[in-house]
């Protein structure tokens, strides 16, 4: 099934019309972010500020780029570690002082909230609300630009399936039995010898480095970037829609958030164009709270426990 899947992967580039390999490089980018946001909410660690990552990673090689000719194979990196120590600047005190829950989350919805505000004020350098774009030099490796989609289709597949090596790395580890037990109770974790502050350190770390790197990818294969689009709220709100929709729990569950995602803002922006701005996000907020409700283990997570009860035996 496996070499299928990559048969069938590698012979899209052929076979697909430009508008649709367009949609899907944005599915596999996407479906990259959001699991990198369940590496962390898996466990309970629920961020609402990755958009503060994924703004980071896309702002800073652009930047460098266009002020400073630095190559992104130089500023992606860069734009990576400052987004670890946003993580860590942000996740130690609030591990240290025990904010959990509710007061984590809010606590990473200001910091997404910040840099956005950040980038917005800074609009001598970044452009501020009217967006950034890129100095375009067509194909290009050391610019990391390439006119043809089938080049970004590679990246992005190769960095999508990153993502499920990562995710299966931190799921099938050793320190997954510890995050476990640090999101039932983490007094009792820690009376059983279980590093709290480094576990929950480690997994934030991971996240956030993935996701400034989607981000950064990101940018370049959309060269434009707006704080809007790119970091704020409303990309940390979809890319927790899109990962408890798709499944949390499962490697393949952000990835069908992606799907809907795309499907649904390619969709509305067909049928109404600029006639009903901000529907997608109201869409979101309805269906999140109906997931939530009647399928918290998302769409794969509601399949697979569906296969599971079909291929139950009941006893004679």
């Amino acid at each position: 099934m496996l070499a299928i899947l990559l048969a069938a992967l590698a012979t899209l580039p052929q076979v697909v019309a430009p508008y649709f390999m367009h949609l899907l490089i944005q599915i596999l980018l996407w479906g990259f972010v959001y699991t990198s946001w369940s590496i962390m909410g898996r466990f309970g660690f629920v961020s609402l500020g990755h958009g503060a990552f994924m703004g980071v990673g896309a702002y800073v090689p652009a930047l460098l780029w266009n002020y400073f000719g630095v190559t992104p194979w130089i500023g992606i990196p860069l734009g990576i570690s400052l987004a670890v120590v946003l993580a860590l600047v942000i996740g130690y005190p609030c591990f240290r002082l025990k904010v959990v829950g509710h007061y984590f989350a809010l606590v990473t919805l200001a910091l997404g909230q910040v840099v956005m505000l950040s980038i917005v004020a800074a609009r001598d350098v970044t452009g501020g609300s009217l967006g950034f774009t890129p100095k375009a030099v067509g194909y290009s490796w050391f610019a990391l630009q390439f006119p043809q989609k089938v080049y970004f289709y590679v990246i992005a597949l190769a960095l999508w399936f990153g993502g499920l090596a990562v995710w299966y790395w931190v799921d099938r580890g050793i320190g997954r039995e510890a995050l476990d037990a640090i999101s039932e109770d983490e007094e009792a974790a820690a009376t059983i010898g279980i590093n709290v502050i480094r576990e929950k350190l480690r997994v934030t770390v991971i996240s956030a480095a993935l996701t400034a790197l989607g981000g950064a990818i990101y940018g370049q294969y959309m060269m434009y970037l707006n704080p809007e689009t790119v970091s704020g709220i409303a990309v940390s709100l979809q890319i927790v829609f899109a990962a408890i929709v798709g499944g949390t729990y499962t490697a393949l569950g952000p990835t069908v958030g992606a799907l809907l995602t795309i499907s649904l803002n390619e969709g509305l922006r067909v049928a109404f164009g600029t006639n009903f701005i901000g529907a997608a996000n109201t869409i979101y907020g309805v269906l999140l709270v109906l997931f939530i409700i009647f399928m918290p283990r998302g769409i794969v997570g509601m399949i697979e426990d569906a296969t599971k009860r079909g291929w139950r035996i009941k006893p004679l």
